[in-house]
C-alpha cells in the first residue's frame, strides 16, 4: 500500500498537507498555504523531488556538491542531524521538524519520505 498525501484546512483558513506512510505514520507536514491551489502545487513539488539523492554536509572533508534537487543532511545548532529537501530551483521545500541523534536515523527519515511519496494518492476528504 502506497503512502498518501492528506490535505486539510486549518481553523484559521489555511491549507496544509501531510504525507503518511503506508503504516499511517506522518513522515512530513507542510507549511500553511493561503489557497488550495498553492497547497496542491506544494504537494506536487514534494512528489516530484522526493526521490532526490542525499548530500552529506556533516563530513569533515567536503565532497563535490550535488545538483538540485537533493536532500542535505547537516548538523543543527544543538549538534543533531537534520535534513532539508531542496527543489531543482534551490528552494527549501521540506525539512526535518526535529533533530535526530544519529545520522542513520536522519537517513531513515529521508527514506520514509521517499517510500511514502512514491505513488502516493492525494486525499482531500477532510476539506
Amino acid at each position: 500500500m502506497p503512502g498518501r498525501f492528506i490535505i486539510t484546512k486549518t481553523p484559521t483558513g489555511f491549507y496544509r498537507f501531510s504525507l503518511q506512510a503506508a503504516n499511517y505514520q506522518t513522515v512530513l507536514t507542510s507549511k500553511n498555504y493561503a489557497t488550495l491551489a498553492t497547497c496542491r502545487e506544494g504537494l506536487e513539488t514534494i512528489k516530484k523531488n522526493a526521490q532526490a539523492p542525499i548530500e552529506d554536509k556533516t563530513l569533515k572533508k567536503a565532497s563535490t556538491p550535488l545538483k538540485n534537487p537533493k536532500y542535505e543532511v547537516y548538523f543543527d545548532k544543538a549538534d543533531k542531524y537534520r535534513y532539508r529537501l531542496l527543489a531543482s530551483n534551490g528552494l527549501n521545500i521540506a525539512m526535518a521538524e526535529d533533530g535526530y541523534s544519529t545520522k542513520a536515523g536522519c537517513i531513515n527519515g529521508i527514506n520514509a519520505i521517499c517510500r511514502a511519496a512514491e505513488d502516493a494518492q492525494v486525499d482531500e476528504t477532510a476539506l
